[in-house]
């Protein structure tokens, strides 16, 4: 299938790759892949550079899987969804607040659920998804004059690119995904990073959070799936827990730019990791 340069991340995500595509592409495997697997789907920048025939994706936020849902099934209803909110302050908080009651939310349409995630993205503050302890919006309003709201033309061609290929869509946890990964298959994992000090770490994506112990059960699989001979790509941050945790594979450091910190002067660049189980 040939690629579409349009097609490209729709929502801004806290530690999307869309910055560090030039450097991750140098170190996929060589060699033809029979299928792709992502099971921290995220924004999706590598799934969105690669586009794949056949692939696999999760994520474990439910909004952002129907997200991608919606613009398979019905872009052109999403689109006209997204032009009935304006980028207005009252509406933003309005619209933010839907999920508080529960049973109405439940009873929404899954594209005025998807419009409203769009939405929220595009207006909020730097573009941060973030959810309470109740699973709730909470990020704040961002006074942007102009913010990009409606782009048709990466909607569309994402809903092209998803209606020709076979994806499977999946908001499971990621082990149960990575579990039925055959050999010949590809798996890029981009998962919440190890937090570089004790206040790095966002109040996250989705309810709960993914400590060590996660970061030690996701290195767990990976064991797994080197066993089995499928092949995968770790992204993390360069601390010396994560190094620890995956000496074992072949480590190489990438320069990322922080753009979501509240403080300006701590916007710079920081080294993260790309492990890799190949040469």
């Amino acid at each position: 299938m040939r690629k579409n340069p349009l097609v490209a991340p729709v929502v801004k995500w806290v530690g999307g790759k869309r910055q560090l595509l030039d450097d991750l592409m140098p170190l996929l495997p060589s060699g033809a892949t029979s299928s792709y697997c992502e099971p921290f789907l995220g924004g999706g920048a590598v799934l969105f550079r690669l586009q794949p025939n056949t692939a696999v994706v999760n994520d474990i936020n439910a909004e952002l899987i129907n997200v991608y849902e919606v613009i398979r099934d019905d872009v052109n209803g999403l689109i006209a969804e997204l032009e009935t909110h304006p980028n207005e302050e009252e509406h933003f908080y309005l619209v933010r607040d839907w999920d508080r009651d529960k049973e109405q939310y439940n009873n929404l349409s899954k594209i005025k659920r998807a419009a409203r995630i769009i939405y929220l993205n595009k207006t909020c503050y730097n573009g941060l998804f973030r959810v309470n302890n109740a699973g709730e919006f909470n990020s704040p309003f961002g006074h942007y004059k102009n913010p990009n709201i409606i782009n048709a033309p990466t909607l569309k061609a994402v809903s092209s690119y998803f209606q020709n290929a076979t994806i499977s869509f999946n908001c499971v946890d990621y082990s149960e995904v990575l579990a039925n990964v055959k050999k010949g298959t590809f798996v890029y994992l981009d998962p919440p990073y190890d937090p570089v000090s004790d206040t790095a770490n966002f109040t996250g994506y989705a309810k709960g959070g993914f400590d060590r112990a996660e970061q030690i059960r996701l290195r767990e699989c990976c064991d797994d799936l080197d066993r089995r001979g499928v092949k995968f790509m770790l992204s993390n941050s360069s601390t010396e827990f994560i190094r620890k945790q995956y000496a074992a594979y072949k480590i190489t450091t990438v320069k990322a730019k922080r753009a979501i910190n509240s403080n300006a002067t701590r916007r710079g660049q920081v080294d993260e990791v790309v492990v890799r189980n190949y040469e």
